[in-house]
């Protein structure tokens, strides 16, 4: 087991299914202020931390024993319906809060004559839920 997004979102490799993720990348931010002073630089302050959010890639292979229409359309019920959850990757969790799944964008990469889709590559973008 890589990780884990709560019980919907599991990462892992094993000899009959391999689902994992790729470009794994994390935002965090910082919201300032900046004052204008009269003949000075103008001055900044911390207001509060941002939300932090990451996107990654994964590949929905039915060769790699993955179902990718039913992967796809978990996802979209996740999104659709505001789902959050913890995000585990190597037994830790990522931030300090849990996270909802703001947006995911498909490429459906290879579909089988009667309409099976064999492959595909989805980009999912998470920010924390507070």
């Amino acid at each position: 087991m890589v990780g884990s997004w709560g019980n919907k979102l599991f990462f892992s490799v094993s000899d009959s299914k391999i689902l994992t993720f790729d470009n794994f990348k994390r935002k965090i931010s910082g919201e300032w202020a900046t004052h204008s002073r009269a003949k000075d630089k103008d001055t900044s302050e911390f207001i509060r931390p941002g939300l932090q959010s990451v996107s990654f890639d994964m590949l929905f292979d039915a060769t790699l024993g993955v179902r990718p229409r039913a992967m796809l359309d978990t996802l979209q019920r996740a999104v659709e319906t505001g789902e959050y959850n913890l995000l585990v990757i190597g037994n830790r969790r990522v931030g300090d809060y849990w996270w909802k799944i703001t947006d995911t964008s498909e490429a459906w990469e290879n579909i089988f004559n009667r309409g099976e889709l064999v492959t595909a590559k989805v980009t999912v973008t998470m920010e924390e839920y507070l």
